[in-house]
C-alpha cells in the first residue's frame, strides 16, 4: 500500500514537473503585479488630469496624460516580464540588445516629436499662454486657437492659422499682450514747417484735451514736440488705453485719431505730407 502511495506521488511529481507548476505559479504572480500596477498609474493619471486638465478641456495636459499613461504602463510591462524571465534562467542580453537598436531608431524617427512634447509640457508649466490669447511669435501674431500634443495654432488678423511647433514655441520670445493690464498708444502727428509756433502750442493743447476727456485712458501721458523730420515737424503722444482686448484698443485709438484731426481741421492746423522744395540758382 506504502509503495503504491510513494509511486502515485512519484508520478503526481513528475506531472508536476511536466506542466512547470512553479512557471505557471511565477506567471500568475507577475500578472497580479502587472495589474496592482496598471491600477496605480491610472489612479495616479486621473488624479494629475483632474487637478491641471479638470477646468479646460482642451488643455494640453489631457492630451499628454494618455500617452504618458500607455508608456509607463509599456515600462512596467517590460520590466516585470524582463526580471521574471531573468529569474527563469533565460539569458536577456540578446532581448536587451534587440529593445536598444528598436529605441535608437524610434527615438531617431520620433526626435521632432518627442522634442514637440517636451515643448508642450514647458509651455503648459510656465503657463505662457492659454486658449483665446492674444500673442506675438516669430514675426507671428494672433489669436491662440488651438493647443495640442505637438504644436500652438494661432488665427492672424488676416485670417490665416498658423501652425508653430511647441519646440520652438518654448525656445521663443512670447509677447501675451492679454495679460498686459494696458496698452500703449503711441502715435506721430505731422504738421507742415510753415505752421507757426502758436498753433504749434495750440496743437499740443488739443491732443492733450482730447486725453483728458477720455475715460478709457490712464491719466499719465505724454504730449511733446519729439522730431524735426524732412518734412514735418512730429508732435508725438504716449499713453495708455485702459483694456486689455487687442480690438478694443485699436477702436480707442482710432477714436483719437478722429477727434484729434477734426480739431487740427477745424483750427486750420495742416498735416504734413511727404514733399521736397526745390531752390533754383539763378
Amino acid at each position: 500500500m506504502i509503495d503504491e502511495i510513494l509511486d502515485y506521488m512519484e508520478k503526481l511529481g513528475k506531472l508536476f514537473s511536466a506542466f512547470k507548476v512553479d512557471l505557471i505559479l511565477g506567471a500568475i504572480i507577475n500578472i497580479v503585479i502587472i495589474a496592482v500596477l496598471f491600477k496605480l498609474t491610472e489612479m495616479f493619471m486621473r488624479k494629475l488630469q483632474n487637478k491641471f486638465g479638470a477646468q479646460d478641456k482642451s488643455s494640453p495636459i489631457n492630451h499628454i496624460v494618455p500617452i504618458l499613461e500607455k508608456i509607463i504602463k509599456i515600462l512596467i510591462v517590460f520590466i516585470i516580464v524582463a526580471s521574471f524571465l531573468q529569474s527563469q534562467g533565460y539569458s536577456l542580453t540578446s532581448l536587451i540588445a534587440g529593445f536598444g537598436i528598436t529605441g535608437l531608431a524610434v527615438g531617431f524617427a520620433a526626435q521632432q516629436t518627442i522634442a514637440s512634447m517636451f515643448g508642450t509640457v514647458s509651455v503648459m508649466s510656465d503657463k505662457i499662454y492659454r486658449l483665446g490669447d492674444y500673442i506675438k511669435i516669430n514675426g507671428f501674431e494672433g489669436y491662440v486657437e488651438s493647443i495640442n500634443l505637438r504644436s500652438t495654432k494661432i488665427r492672424t488678423m488676416d485670417n490665416y492659422l498658423v501652425t508653430i511647433p511647441n519646440d520652438i514655441t518654448a525656445d521663443s520670445i512670447i509677447e501675451n499682450l492679454s495679460k498686459a493690464s494696458k496698452r500703449k498708444i503711441d502715435v506721430s502727428f505731422g504738421v507742415t514747417y510753415d505752421t507757426s509756433s502758436e498753433k504749434i502750442d495750440k496743437a499740443m493743447e488739443i491732443i492733450r484735451g482730447v486725453i483728458k476727456a477720455r475715460s478709457d485712458i490712464h491719466k499719465e501721458f505724454y504730449v511733446f514736440v519729439d522730431e524735426l523730420a524732412s518734412s514735418s515737424i512730429n508732435i508725438r503722444l504716449y499713453a495708455y488705453a485702459k483694456t486689455k482686448s487687442y480690438f478694443n484698443f485699436v477702436k480707442i485709438r482710432s477714436s483719437i485719431l478722429t477727434e484729434v484731426i477734426r480739431a487740427f481741421r477745424a483750427e486750420g492746423i495742416d498735416f504734413a505730407f511727404p514733399s521736397q522744395t526745390v531752390y533754383m540758382a539763378k
